[in-house]
């Protein structure tokens, strides 16, 4: 079945070029076009176009296929185009001429709309529940942390001392950032567009605040053109969401691959989380953080992606949009799978605790030795010479014990005020 049948058949090569796999990711949209059908169907009773009874039967035909869905009974055969014929079909199977009433003042256009929009809603609603499971974590291994410490580095060089507290906490914060995008794509997905149609309103007096209401969306497109417009414009915003997720997991990934390393040794993982090789058998690879590294940086071009798909386009809708479809689904689902296996992983991760033991680190202690010089009196710049003409020369030897007091320093993590600031943008 086809929403655009007009008594002829299409050739088999153009149905399956531009089918594509229509119907195996719109299983994913299926439960969304069935709430949209009923909200449309209410609306339509509202305004007189269906009846009391015809609405009774045409919700209770749209139950029905919900509760298939959910059992995961629902299927899209080859014979339908989407879902959105699929489920049209099903409810003219059972009701007849009041099933083929849900079309009424209704584009496959505005569908799709409304599928994507309730669908990236509900998603990202999900994946900041999961970032909150991350977060939560990341404070916990900081507090439990703090005090153990370990190098930090510039250009790759051993720089200053820093904390496992602040590691962890630095990456929770930035968490944070990455909610701030997500709240900005989950605005913008929670507008409603259906009534747009095709893009240019319906001639019936339908009622658009009606379905917003009944929808749950917070606000409508009111212009019909920027209804369909936001086809495009909201996978590009959940693709900027996605992408700041995925770049803190990218960094995380690649700290915790160097970190592993021997020639570090900062951290380990049970045997049982890594893998092995099959020639080495001293191996224990941290091939899950690789992965989460590459499927990170995979999600992270999907902004390219859409750009480069929608990019151009004049108003109006094209069955360029199409193809945004399977990289908004893929990406939101990989991100998903990264937030929890992340979790997970660090749930599990081991921490060494001499690390500063290795005269290697001995340099991290230099600033220390200059600013107790700045504090006995001496300027910045001779103290800073004084402790350089130490080092070129082998005389520097450093005290090893650290004693941080100033503001936002290894002993003061400042982890209420990371709680306080993701709260504010949680919600």
């Amino acid at each position: 079945m086809k929403l655009w049948d007009k008594g002829y058949t299409i050739n088999n090569l153009v149905e399956k070029f531009t089918v594509g796999n229509d119907r195996i990711l719109d299983l994913k949209l299926a439960k969304h076009d069935v709430v949209g059908s009923k909200a449309h169907a209410k609306m339509l009773n509202a305004i007189n176009i269906i009846s009391d009874t015809e609405l009774e039967k045409i919700l209770n035909s749209l139950d029905k296929i919900a509760a298939s869905i959910t059992n995961n009974s629902f299927v899209i055969e080859e014979n339908f185009e989407d879902v959105h014929s699929k489920i049209e079909f099903e409810l003219i199977k059972e009701l007849g001429d009041t099933g083929k009433k849900i079309h009424t003042a209704r584009s496959r256009n505005d569908q799709v709309l409304v599928d994507l929009h309730l669908y990236c809603k509900e998603e990202l609603s999900l994946i900041k529940e999961l970032v909150k499971q991350l977060f939560t974590t990341l404070l916990k291994l900081s507090e439990q942390h703090q005090n153990v410490l370990m190098p930090g580095y510039t250009h790759m060089q051993v720089a200053m001392p820093s904390s496992f507290g602040l590691w962890f906490s630095a990456y929770a914060e930035s968490l944070i950032d990455d909610l701030i995008f997500l709240n900005a794509a989950y605005k913008v997905s929670n507008q409603n567009p259906l009534g747009s149609a095709a893009g240019y309103g319906s001639s019936f007096p339908i009622d658009r605040t009606f379905t917003t209401q009944e929808l749950g969306f917070e606000t409508l497109k009111y212009n019909v053109v920027a209804a369909q417009m936001s086809r495009g414009k909201l996978e590009k915003s959940v693709a900027f969401a996605l992408s700041s997720v995925a770049g803190t997991l990218a960094k995380l990934s690649s700290d915790v691959c160097l970190f592993m390393s021997q020639n570090f040794n900062f951290i380990g993982f049970p045997k049982e989380l890594t893998t092995g090789s099959s020639i080495m058998p001293h191996k224990q690879n941290p091939d899950v953080f690789e992965l989460i590294r590459a499927k990170s940086n995979k999600i992270q071009a999907m902004i390219t992606e859409v750009n480069y798909i929608t990019n151009n386009l004049n108003s109006g809708y094209h069955r360029d949009f199409q193809l945004l479809k399977e990289c908004l689904i893929n990406n939101i689902i990989t991100t998903k799978e990264l937030l929890e296996v992340s979790d997970f992983m660090l749930q599990h991760i081991t921490i060494n605790k001499n690390i500063l033991n290795n005269s290697l680190y001995d340099y991290l202690y230099s600033v220390e030795e200059v600013n107790k010089l700045v504090l006995a009196g001496k300027s910045f710049r001779e103290a800073y010479q004084e402790i350089g003409k130490m080092i070129n020369e082998g005389d520097f030897a450093p005290e090893k014990e650290v004693k941080h007091t100033h503001e936002g320093s290894i002993g003061n993590l400042c982890l209420d005020k990371i709680i306080e600031k993701f709260n504010q943008n949680y919600s």
